[in-house]
Parts: C-alpha cells; sequence; structure tokens
C-alpha cells in the first residue's frame, strides 16, 4: 500500500499533464480560431456560413459532452476508416476536442480584432500593392494580437480550468490524479484542496505571463 504523501508526486506528475493538454489545446484553437475568424472576414458566402455554424454550435454545447464525442466517436471514426480497432488516446481526445471548444472562442475574438485594424493602413498597404500574405502578416497581424491579446488570455486561462473534464475519459491529469489519491487514502478533503492549490499557482503564473505579453505588446502605444 502507497503512503498518503507517497501520492504527491502522482499529483505533481498531473499537474504537468494538466500543462501539456492546455498548452497543446491554445496552440491548436488559436490556428483554428484565426481560420474561423478569416472564414468569417472573407467574401465567400459558404465559408462564412460554416464558420457561424462552428462558433453557434459549439459556444452552445457542454464542453463535456464534447469531450465525450471526439473521445468515444473519434474510435468509432478511425475504426472504420481503417477497418481494425483504433482507439484515441485520452491525450489526443481531450486536446482535440478542447482545442475545438477554444477555437470557436477565438474566432469571435480575432474577428473583432482584425476588424480594429485601421482601414486606412490596409487601403495604403493595398495601393503599395503589398500581396495578401504579406499584409496580413506584417500589417493586420501585429495590431489584431494586441486588441486580442487580453480576451485571449483571459480565455486560454479558462481553458487551463477545463482540462479537469478531461478526467471522464481517464487522462491522469491533475483532477484525475486527486482523485484516485482522494480514493485510496480516504482523504478527499486534503487532496482536492492540494489539487486547488495546484491550478491556483498555474492560473496565477499565467495570468503574470500573460500581463508580461500585454505590456509588451503595448510597447509603442500611448495609454489613453
Amino acid at each position: 500500500m502507497v503512503a498518503p504523501m507517497g501520492y504527491l508526486p502522482q499529483l505533481m506528475y498531473g499537474a504537468l499533464i494538466t500543462l501539456g493538454v492546455a498548452l497543446s489545446a491554445v496552440l491548436f484553437g488559436a490556428a483554428f480560431g484565426l481560420l474561423g475568424a478569416m472564414a468569417k472576414l472573407s467574401a465567400s458566402r459558404p465559408l462564412r456560413a460554416v464558420a457561424e455554424a462552428y462558433t453557434i454550435v459549439v459556444r452552445g454545447t457542454p464542453d463535456l459532452i464534447i469531450i465525450l464525442i471526439v473521445f468515444f466517436g473519434g474510435t468509432i471514426a478511425l475504426t472504420r476508416l481503417f477497418g481494425r480497432t483504433v482507439e484515441v488516446s485520452e491525450f489526443g481526445a481531450g486536446v482535440a476536442s478542447l482545442a475545438f471548444v477554444f477555437g470557436a472562442y477565438a474566432t469571435e475574438i480575432f474577428r473583432g480584432a482584425i476588424r480594429a485594424v485601421p482601414v486606412g493602413q490596409i487601403e495604403a498597404a493595398r495601393a503599395l500593392s503589398l500581396p495578401a500574405p504579406i499584409l496580413f502578416l506584417r500589417i493586420v497581424l501585429p495590431q489584431a494580437w494586441r486588441v486580442a491579446l487580453p480576451a485571449f488570455g483571459n480565455q486560454s486561462i479558462i481553458l487551463l480550468k477545463q482540462t479537469s473534464l478531461i478526467s471522464v475519459v481517464g487522462l491522469e491529469e491533475l483532477m484525475r490524479s486527486a482523485s484516485m489519491a482522494a480514493g485510496a487514502t480516504r482523504e478527499p478533503f486534503k487532496w482536492y484542496l492540494a489539487a486547488a492549490c495546484l491550478y491556483l499557482v498555474m492560473t496565477g503564473l499565467s495570468t503574470i505571463l500573460l500581463r508580461l505579453a500585454e505590456r509588451r505588446a503595448n510597447l509603442g502605444y500611448e495609454r489613453r
């Protein structure tokens, strides 16, 4: 039998898994969000319709249901695709589902930020015959990122806490590790309190890093 404090390394390992899931989901979710924002701002009605449906459906569906659909539905889809049993990993399902959800919110964040870029600067860049990719990367994206960063950071912290939902599919992240330690030692208060403290440390450090990023992004801009 493992001594009560023997579960502490397991809890710390769960915290590392939580961070891994959160960082991966933010990166992939940001890509989904950027593509969704560009689709919503495009001249193509089908693209706008698909992006609108994506944000409405995902934001209107509980995150837990999406996690379960991705985990079990992904296994069914891959099994039929390859003609043999293929199971989706808990980590992969967690990252994919949270990134999918995060992307829906990031779509609206990026869409609003891109529209906040002064039209005059875009028109001036077009007058200089800048190619569309260069215009987006050098003119639009840097300014849009500065506007989007506060809301993007807030949503990232929310996602970090949402990783606790992945425990339902068996991934031994922080919440599941705390649950296993609580069940084994019959001391739920102590272990769930320890998990809460670790979540607080992670969100606190994330907040500090995001504020530093915001400060750096706002260099050269006057505060009004």
